[in-house]
């Protein structure tokens, strides 16, 4: 019989400028993780002192009944941005066993409290569910009114290389994003889907595409709109080139895009590049790949990016 996991990470990220006697920015972190997820070596980026976080899941892969934890704490003036050592398989549950026909779901629960001016990254790479795979993903996110927030999510149903479908397999994902205030909770933003049976072939669902993805940003409140209506724009002008159906909305205070299409590296050139649009908005540094992602390809519209 597989064991299953209960993985913890905890992660406090704070501005080491804050600290008596150190004046340049630099954000720093704290962390407590319980197998399988460990923190592997973080840097910063030398151009603005973000923080950069690689979290491993150093099992082969997630197995029904697997219930992972992830709680981070960005506090005041932090940057950081945290993504995944590499794409994550999540193993069939359904069918594989006399003892639970019905299969086990796998769990991953994430709580993000990002404060007073703070600017938090979450950029895992793909997860991969196997056919007859279960899984199922809750984000809770709390905000100040200063602070920003950005959320990429990007699942491949089923082995398609080896011909393989989800099949009876189900992925579910909830995320909540919301600012507190004197008359209690204020949700920015609050997305439930499952994608399993119908919706895989309905042209109102995946329309048989195995892909899909969905990025996220919430800014501080009061930004200008017509900066919002700008960068809105310019999303949908930076689909050029890629294969897959494409949209983009606005927030009150952010934007929200939405990938579906038989192409993992379409989704994240897409998405790389609204990424890049959401930094020079913010004025921060442009987003550079990082060290520990497989793909090096160049994503940018004004330079030679692939076709």
């Amino acid at each position: 019989m597989t064991s299953k996991w209960h993985g913890t990470c905890d992660l406090r990220l704070f501005n080491k400028s804050g600290l008596r006697g150190i004046d340049n920015f630099k954000t720093i972190h704290q962390a407590k993780c319980k197998a399988p997820l460990k923190i592997m070596k973080v840097f910063n980026n030398t151009e603005d002192g973000r923080c950069v976080v690689p979290i491993l899941h150093s099992a082969g892969g997630i197995v029904g009944g697997d219930q992972l934890a992830i709680n981070i704490n960005a506090e005041e003036n932090s940057r950081a941005i945290c993504s995944s050592v590499a794409a994550q398989k999540v193993y069939g549950s359904r069918g594989r066993s006399k003892l639970n026909p019905e299969g086990i779901w796998a769990n991953q629960n994430c709580f993000f409290h990002i404060e007073k001016d703070a600017d938090f990254e979450w950029m895992p790479q793909e997860l991969i569910i196997y056919q007859g795979g279960l899984f199922e993903q809750n984000m809770v996110v709390k905000l100040d009114h200063t602070s920003s927030f950005l959320c990429v999510d990007l699942v491949r149903l089923g082995r398609t290389a080896a011909g393989e479908k989800l099949g009876c397999g189900v992925w579910r994902s909830s995320l909540e994003i919301f600012r507190e205030s004197s008359e209690g909770k204020q949700y920015e933003f609050s997305d439930r889907l499952e994608l399993s049976g119908k919706a895989l072939e309905s042209i109102h669902g995946l329309d048989q595409q195995p892909v899909f993805g969905s990025l996220t940003w919430v800014t501080p409140k009061g930004i200008n709109k017509q900066s919002l209506s700008n960068l809105l724009e310019g999303c949908r002008i930076e689909r050029e080139g890629l294969e897959g159906f494409m949209t983009c909305s606005l927030l009150n205070n952010g934007i929200s895009a939405r990938y579906r299409g038989s192409s993992t590296q379409a989704a994240r050139f897409w998405f790389y590049r609204i990424w890049k649009l959401t930094r020079a908005l913010r004025k921060s540094s442009i987003p550079r790949y990082m060290r520990i992602w497989p793909m090096q390809e160049n994503a940018s519209t004004d330079t030679d990016c692939p076709r």
